[in-house]
């Protein structure tokens, strides 16, 4: 793989380091722990928990949930970034358990008390744990504010009623951190968070959904499910604010695991291209070939640079990257889309043939376009942030 890109002066030494024991556990651990793609996704649940609990050994978890005070819960999103893509060049399952663990923590990690941290980061962090991120709902997906599962106020808490879907480690996680209407005010102004422990009365797991590169997903119920009020997060009408702070961290990441996906179908076509002989010479010499070579590796170089921006801003600076972060992840997944296709065009027959690398990729890339925002909503927030800050600008009003 290229590392060139690790002295862009987006990253420093510790980030360096970071890939490199990420690069360690996937080229020496991460074999022994997935077994063969056949045999990961006969029993993605099982696969899922292995690779969690081996991550939590390896102490990589850290970088998922670090569960600190301050800016960002205490996560370096370069560092995430790195992770997830070297993790998606490997193995989705991989990135998927590493993903799933920050993204269903980090809302305690954001907004937890003391003692909520204290009681549901360690585990995370140590791989015992398993988190979920319970947002979406059959009728509430791109559009959060139309969700309806309901959170009433109660003798020792909330009572929720209503479902989940599309809900990654649905069955699979030990807690949920689970959005809910409160009716503090209309849509967005009146959803709270929720921690809600697997095994909780009123609590159930639906069937899971079988999706085209297998992962543990489902939907989740609740009727008179009761939580304490202990088990809310932040205060009544956050959660809103609470799921889209946790998505400009995570969404750069989507963007980067896209990238993942896409080097290793990079790596794999350049590696066929040289190697298939066709009309008598290697199929690299015919210029289509290097046309759809180029191609690919400027789509990689511009995802990874927005990317990297995203993430060394939210680092560097602080605050809501949703502008940078919806660019990065617009461009990486339709990019890696793409860069997996021409992949796919170079192997020829070859390339749709079950169980080959670029056959897999094909299949695992194309969820990415639509979770934690699907390409279109992308477009309205980049939009919607440009417009607002042209709107904000003094000179704007001058304009003839």
């Amino acid at each position: 793989m290229d590392r060139s890109f690790l002295d862009w002066p987006f990253f420093e030494a510790e980030h360096r380091a970071a890939a490199a024991a990420f690069e360690r556990w996937a080229a020496e651990a991460l074999p022994n722990v997935l077994g063969t793609d056949e045999e990961a996704e006969r029993d993605v649940h099982g696969t899922v928990r292995r690779l969690v609990a081996a991550l939590g050994r390896a102490g990589l978890l850290r970088h998922a949930a670090p569960g600190a005070e301050g800016p960002n819960g205490g996560h370096v999103l370069r560092t995430l970034c790195l992770a997830r893509e070297t993790f998606a060049r490997s193995s989705s399952l991989a990135d998927f358990a590493f993903a799933m663990q920050g993204l269903g923590s980090a809302p305690i990690s954001l907004y937890g008390t003391d003692a909520q941290r204290r009681r549901y980061l360690p585990g995370v962090c140590a791989g015992k744990t398993i988190a979920a991120f319970a947002l979406s709902e059959a009728e509430a997906g791109s559009d959060v504010a139309a969700m309806t599962t309901s959170a009433v106020k109660c003798a020792g808490g909330y009572r929720l009623d209503g479902g989940k879907t599309w809900i990654s480690n649905a069955g699979l996680a030990d807690f949920y951190v689970v959005f809910a209407r409160t009716g503090e005010g209309a849509r967005s102004k009146g959803i709270s968070a929720f921690i809600v422990d697997s095994g909780t009365p009123g609590f159930t797991i639906g069937k899971n959904i079988d999706i085209i590169a297998p992962h543990p997903l489902g939907s989740l119920g609740f009727e008179n499910c009761v939580v304490g009020e202990n088990q809310l997060l932040g205060k009544p009408g956050e959660g809103f604010k609470i799921a889209m702070a946790t998505l400009d961290i995570f969404r750069s990441t989507v963007g980067a695991a896209a990238l993942g996906f896409a080097r290793r179908a990079f790596d794999e076509a350049v590696q066929r291209s040289v190697k298939r002989q066709l009309f008598g010479n290697a199929m690299a010499s015919l210029q289509m070939i290097q046309e759809k070579i180029a191609d690919m590796a400027l789509a990689i170089d511009a995802a990874a640079l927005l990317i990297y921006r995203a993430a060394w801003t939210k680092d560097t600076r602080g605050g809501r990257i949703s502008r940078e972060a919806s660019m990065a992840k617009l461009y990486a997944t339709e990019e890696a889309q793409r860069v997996i296709d021409q992949a796919v065009q170079i192997f020829g027959g070859l390339g749709v043939v079950r169980g080959v690398a670029v056959e897999r990729l094909y299949r695992e890339i194309r969820a990415l376009r639509i979770y934690e925002g699907a390409s279109e909503v992308q477009k309205l927030v980049i939009a919607g942030e440009v417009l607002q800050a042209a709107r904000s600008d003094p000179s704007h009003e001058r304009q003839p």
